[in-house]
């Protein structure tokens, strides 16, 4: 398959080097990478032969998050189209969460809003000291709404309210004591560390590695239709609210939204 939005290769191992591949668009979740995403996780994710998946990122930064050109359109949309963007946007996480094999992250630059729902997803993430984090969401009068469900499961009510709510940015050793990520690493270990964390892999039974995750993810948060619709339509809520075309229109136009203080 041809890719628009991303760089697939698998080495002789049945390793996948997963890249986001927009740079010139810091990685953002547009609807063609968020398309392209799902179209992975039900394809090359679910290929028996693939024994680990490393997902990272193009250019300076893991990922910026999401397109903010397609949240104002659904900031003027009508409910109907804003319940199925969401809709997409839930269902690439979801369909990223599941993937039978394992799904490690290697993250650096940054990995903000949407970008650490990806984090989230992945089984375990590390990332380079000097990355920047943050659930950026609420500055721009939007919440981390499809993503909520992930870090939830990943670090728990209590972490979570520490800088869910604030976009506050953090960096990785904070990330790391938060649960967000397993490992703050310098960026030149970096790529030895994220081979460490393959490795294992190699030698364990790639059918009850699968089962093995199903098993965690039945024992952990619930994570099911009701929960994933829930986080559809509280995005699709606040997309239809002032704070969303004031917040914005302020970020697309480099102005401060009326709520900001000096």
């Amino acid at each position: 398959m041809t890719w628009q939005t991303l760089d697939v290769t698998t080495d002789p191992r049945g390793v996948v080097r997963l890249v986001l591949n927009t740079p010139e668009r810091r990685n953002v979740l547009s609807p063609a990478m968020i398309a392209e995403l799902t179209e992975f996780a039900s394809t090359v994710g679910q290929n028996p032969a693939t024994r680990a998946i490393v997902l990272s990122g193009a250019g300076p930064v893991f990922c910026a998050g999401g397109d903010l050109a397609w949240m104002k359109a659904q900031v003027e949309a009508d409910r109907a189209q804003r319940i199925r963007e969401a809709g997409k946007l839930a269902g690439m996480l979801q369909a990223l969460n599941t993937i039978p094999a394992p799904l490690i992250g290697r993250l650096h630059g940054g990995a903000y809003g949407g970008g650490l729902g990806l984090a989230c997803v992945c089984d375990v993430a590390l990332a380079a000291r000097g990355t920047g984090f943050c659930f950026s969401e609420t500055r721009l009068g939007l919440i981390p709404a499809t993503i909520g469900p992930y870090v939830l499961a990943r670090i728990g009510e209590g972490r979570a309210r520490r800088v869910f709510m604030s976009a506050r940015a953090f960096d990785a050793d904070e990330a790391e004591r938060l649960g967000l990520i397993a490992r703050a690493v310098e960026p030149d270990a970096l790529d030895v560390a994220i081979e460490a964390e393959v490795a294992p892999y190699l030698a364990a039974a790639p059918a009850a590695v699968a089962a093995a995750k199903r098993l965690a993810r039945a024992l952990g948060p619930r994570i099911d239709a009701a929960v994933i619709e829930d986080s559809i339509r509280r995005l699709a809520d606040i997309w239809e609210g002032e704070e969303a075309r004031l917040g914005i229109a302020a970020f697309l136009d480099r102005k401060s939204p009326p709520w900001r203080q000096a």
